[in-house]
């Protein structure tokens, strides 16, 4: 008996060896997943896609019917952030929110003069 119970608590200890090697492994795997994960190019990575996922969702509420699932904002990103760069740089932005509101004023009047021709008198 004596022979069985040490090699069962041989086995168990080599058990225990390799299920703490496994451990320190996943460890380390997950030391450096998250070393890779804080880089900043990884978080801005993410920031934009979340940004693009954002403004997808907003976008195509607005548009309800279709949406905009037809539109590839991975691919639109870089032309985007060109403009917008260029935009800040050459310091236009008041001249841009200006034309943007003057536009938006204009589609909520369309929209408002097109939803008040659909009303019956």
């Amino acid at each position: 008996m004596s022979t069985e119970s040490e090699r069962m608590a041989a086995a168990n200890k080599e058990r225990l060896i390799k299920e703490g090697q496994l451990y320190r492994l996943s460890l380390m795997h997950a030391k450096a997943m998250v070393g890779e994960a804080l880089q900043p190019d990884a978080l801005l990575h993410g920031a934009v896609d979340h940004a693009a996922a954002l403004a997808r969702a907003r976008f195509g509420a607005l548009m309800q019917p279709g949406g905009l699932s037809g539109i590839n904002f991975k691919s639109l990103m870089p032309y985007l952030l060109t403009t917008g760069s260029f935009i800040w740089r050459k310091k236009l932005l008041k001249p841009v929110l200006g034309v943007a509101a003057v536009a938006a004023l204009g589609g909520a009047w369309l929209l408002h003069r097109k939803r008040q021709e659909g009303r019956p008198h």
